[in-house]
């Protein structure tokens, strides 16, 4: 029996979440070896149109990229989502909150003319192809990743977290970020990262996305607990949740 073939592919995004990839050293040895890959342009040279897995990194920007990425997925049996900028948008879609001409200048000042950003706005894999999976996170946990792909490699359907990173976060025995006068979105953010970010001191980012049927009663009840507004709730949300469908 022949091994599944892989393709992993990037668009816009820092890459990240491939280097976590590389940091399951050992752990990846043994991936490699149950797979045939074919194309990774952060790890080898070789091209190739055959595969049966695609793993797709990075937010779509621009047409060249909904059409590239649509090619991806006719060639493709299981297409993945690989994390925050493929899932959700990541913070690549705070570009859809302005007016192009601003963000140029902004990023480039006075050699804004010359910077050619294009004005389609950010999307997410699956505002433009079928995804079949995905690896949520900014970076990805690794370790949730090679589950994933275990999974897939056994034809089993991964179970994702559908609850909030406050649940591991009582799991972990860390003090609720609120008591410090933060707003953690960890009641509406799915869990699956090992509360990370509250686990060192921080308050949850969102870059897991919404959890699924969101408690949005206990949210409000939280905000008026501490003190807080949904405005402030939503000012956090901003970054990893920009143009994400959520009402609290």
């Amino acid at each position: 029996m022949s091994k599944p073939r892989v393709a992993i592919f990037d668009f816009a995004c820092c890459e990240g979440c491939q280097l976590q990839i590389v940091n399951l050293e050992e752990e990846l040895l043994d991936l490699i070896s149950a797979v045939n890959p074919v194309e990774w342009r952060e790890a080898m040279s070789d091209q190739s149109d055959e595969y049966d897995i695609a793993i797709v990194e990075g937010s779509i920007t621009r047409p060249e990229d909904e059409e590239r990425l649509k090619e991806i997925r006719t060639h493709a049996n299981v297409l993945v989502a690989l994390g925050a900028c493929a899932t959700t948008g990541g913070v690549n879609k705070l570009k859809n909150r302005f007016d192009i001409s601003d963000v140029k200048h902004c990023v480039y000042g006075d050699a804004a003319d010359m910077a050619h950003l294009d004005t389609a706005l950010t999307k997410s894999l699956d505002e433009v192809v079928k995804v079949d999976y995905k690896v949520h996170g900014c970076p990805i946990n690794n370790k949730e990743f090679a589950y994933i792909v275990r999974c897939l490699l056994m034809g089993k359907k991964p179970v994702i977290p559908t609850y909030p990173v406050c649940v591991e976060c009582k799991m972990q025995g860390n003090p609720c970020r609120y008591e410090f006068g933060e707003i953690c979105l960890g009641p509406i953010t799915r869990a699956g990262c090992e509360a990370k970010c509250p686990s060192g001191g921080f308050w949850c980012f969102g870059c897991r996305g919404y959890v699924d049927n969101p408690n949005v009663n206990a949210a409000k009840a939280i905000m008026t607990q501490y003190g807080k507004t949904i405005a402030d709730l939503r000012g956090r949300m901003l970054l990893f949740g920009s143009k994400q469908e959520y009402t609290p």
